[in-house]
């Protein structure tokens, strides 16, 4: 069982594409291609996290999950967590289409 009530995530030989991020961290980068696939930004949705997000020049996006650095004894970061990963089903090959 996950640790923190996180998620089940698929093992990456089982992610159908290569653009589905693997996991989600502190500090993500997403490709242009990535950012589509999970559909990021929504502005409606993903006004916090764009708060805390900027776009590379090549179209991709940085996005930082909290403030400072992640930790799961911390049980704002640990629900910022599960939001993001609420809010992006096909990280991890959870939801893939």
């Amino acid at each position: 069982m996950p640790p923190h009530g996180l998620p089940w995530l698929k093992h990456s030989r089982y992610i159908p594409a290569p653009e589905f991020p693997h996991y989600l961290g502190w500090l993500n980068y997403w490709s242009a291609a990535a950012a589509k696939a999970i559909g990021f930004p929504d502005p409606a949705r993903d006004a916090e996290l764009l708060t805390r997000a900027r776009r590379t020049p090549s179209g991709g996006w940085v996005v930082q999950l909290t403030d400072a650095p992640l930790d799961l004894d911390n049980p704002a970061h640990l629900d910022a967590l599960k939001r993001a990963y609420e809010h992006f089903p096909v990280i991890g090959g959870r939801d893939s289409p």
